[in-house]
């Protein structure tokens, strides 16, 4: 049960994270830009789009016989609805600076986010899913898979509509550091003795 509650509050945090990015308006995620674009064709939320989203790549999951955990699943659902509670309550700001402190804020919860859900072990996230299938089918290495799924995505949802700037630049070079550290920090507080 208390992995199962950290699986929640991690999935919850990184929907946040998400959500700042949103916020701010100076480009999100890639899977943010192809959700904002699927938003923008359908009339959905952003959360329903990434909802949606999330759905269809557990679609191409069967082919690449990957299979699902309470933790996958969970990522589809909590991660969409946190992006449409948090969203609203982050919006409105004109400030530079206020906008501009939500895509780092955004990078940071999106680390600490991954490091709680990652740690439950309960099943890779549908995006990550399908990353370790494709990789498999592959052979190819990992990073070039990686690589080619966000920017396949990146240009999908630019050209639905989704936004696309510095945030998405800063989520690039950002995420990957934040997640290490707080991976890190999981797994050091996770070795320290209970009194």
């Amino acid at each position: 049960m208390r992995t199962f509650v950290i699986l929640q509050i991690g999935l919850w945090i990184f929907g946040t994270g998400e959500a700042f990015f949103i916020a701010a308006g100076l480009g999100v995620s890639p899977w943010t830009v192809l959700a904002q674009g699927v938003s923008l064709q359908t009339d959905w939320s952003v959360g329903l789009s990434t909802f949606a989203v999330s759905v269809a790549v557990l679609l191409l999951w069967w082919p690449l016989r990957e299979r699902p955990g309470l933790g996958t699943l969970s990522n589809a659902v909590v991660i969409s609805i946190a992006i449409d509670v948090m969203t609203p309550l982050l919006s409105g700001f004109d400030s530079v600076w206020i906008r501009s402190s939500w895509i780092v804020i955004g990078v940071l919860l999106i680390g600490l986010g991954s490091g709680l859900y990652l740690t439950a072990n309960l099943g890779p996230g549908p995006r990550d899913g399908l990353m370790t299938g494709l990789q498999r089918r592959s052979g190819k290495p990992i990073g070039w898979v990686r690589a080619a799924i966000e920017i396949s995505v990146l240009a999908i949802g630019w050209l639905l509509g989704g936004s696309v700037g510095i945030g998405t630049v800063v989520f690039a070079l950002g995420v990957g550091h934040s997640v290490a550290v707080f991976l890190s920090l999981m797994r050091a507080f996770s070795r320290q003795p209970v009194r």
